[in-house]
């Protein structure tokens, strides 16, 4: 028989004010432009001092919200860690780079090169806990983070631990947001994220985050919601195959669409991109509760983790805020949610998530 997955708390450090809350935020933080930065929390009262210095703003963000992450679940020590990134430690890659060129690759100093690779944030958590147990980092571009949680289900159906905390992290610099607004990912125009997903123009809006979860086999009262499963698909050839990887994933889950309480979308307001879930809309989702995100956060490869937060929040407390854009009244009680997403249009995930 197969394992039930668990979510037993979850921590979100994003660009709307969702660090140390129970419950959902009750509005948007406005942006205007074309890239949302996170609210970072007062690390003083959640790392060393001594610590803080030699992090860098990505670290301290993945380090923190770990550290809650498990304070909530009520764990010293996790099973494992696991991490999903897909641009890893932009900040320190860029002082590496930088003094490499001033320098002329004379008398570097080593540290920004150790502290900017990849699995820096998993390994700092590690240190901070004295956690010697499972160690691992997904860099998987638009699949990192759901690599991560594979992983972690993997390790938990297997009976190798009882909890796991896996989470995904991405940033971005005035660097990367420069390169990446050059191959133009970005709306070209100063725009509110509060209107972003019907923007209609190329482009979408910059975002970061760093969210992780608490997973575990066991059954508590305390627990968020239930992971029923997880799916990922690369490069669809066209929409109709894409819904009939839907159907597929449901029919595995033995679900219909039809006790679907609500779906969460990875809708980012890029014309192109989101024609995908428009024709969706019109076929496979039409006339489902539905909800976007992408506003809320940004576009970034590890963007699915918020989408997972919110469903675990929204599931756990039984409601939806008034400020979401809503298609369609949701029903009541939400007791099943499906999260369909995709980065580029390449890397397309699943998840299906009940009450417990």
């Amino acid at each position: 028989m197969q394992q039930k997955i668990y979510i037993r708390s979850s921590e979100n450090i994003s660009p709307q004010k969702t660090f140390g809350v129970e419950s959902l935020p009750s509005e948007v933080v406005e942006y205007v432009g074309d890239r949302l930065k996170c609210i970072e929390p007062d690390y003083n009262k959640l790392i060393d001092p001594k610590l803080i210095r030699r992090m860098s703003r990505i670290i301290k963000m993945g380090v923190a919200a770990a550290t809650v992450c498990l304070q909530k679940a009520g764990i010293d020590t996790p099973g494992a860690i696991i991490t999903g990134t897909a641009y890893g430690c932009l900040e320190d890659t860029e002082v590496f780079l930088k003094k490499m060129i001033e320098n002329r690759e004379e008398m570097l100093t080593p540290t920004a090169f150790i502290q900017s690779t990849h699995n820096t944030v998993g390994a700092q958590i590690a240190l901070m806990l004295k956690c010697h147990q499972y160690n691992n980092t997904f860099v998987h571009k638009g699949f990192s983070f759901e690599s991560a949680l594979l992983d972690a289900i993997l390790l938990l159906e297997e009976n190798k631990m009882t909890n796991v905390l896996a989470g995904g992290v991405d940033e971005i610099t005035d660097t990367s947001h420069a390169i990446l607004t050059r191959l133009g990912l970005y709306k070209q125009e100063q725009i509110s994220n509060r209107h972003l997903l019907s923007s209609g123009s190329k482009g979408t809006t910059a975002g970061e985050g760093a969210i992780f979860f608490t997973l575990t086999n066991q059954v508590s009262e305390n627990n968020e919601a239930q992971l029923n499963s997880i799916q990922t698909f690369y490069k669809p050839g066209n929409v109709s195959e894409i819904e009939k990887q839907i159907q597929s994933f449901l029919k595995e889950n033995a679900v219909d669409m039809s006790r679907i309480d609500l779906i969460i979308t990875g809708m980012n307001g890029d014309i192109k991109g989101d024609e995908i879930y428009n024709q969706l809309n019109n076929s496979l989702l039409k006339n489902k509760s539905q909800i976007q995100y992408k506003h809320l956060c940004g576009e970034y490869p590890t963007a699915a983790a918020f989408a997972l937060w919110l469903a675990g929040r929204i599931i756990k407390h039984q409601t939806i805020p008034e400020w979401f854009e809503k298609n369609n009244a949701h029903q009541q009680p939400i007791n099943r949610v499906l999260i369909y997403n995709h980065y580029k249009g390449t890397h397309h995930s699943l998840f299906l998530l009940s009450a417990c």
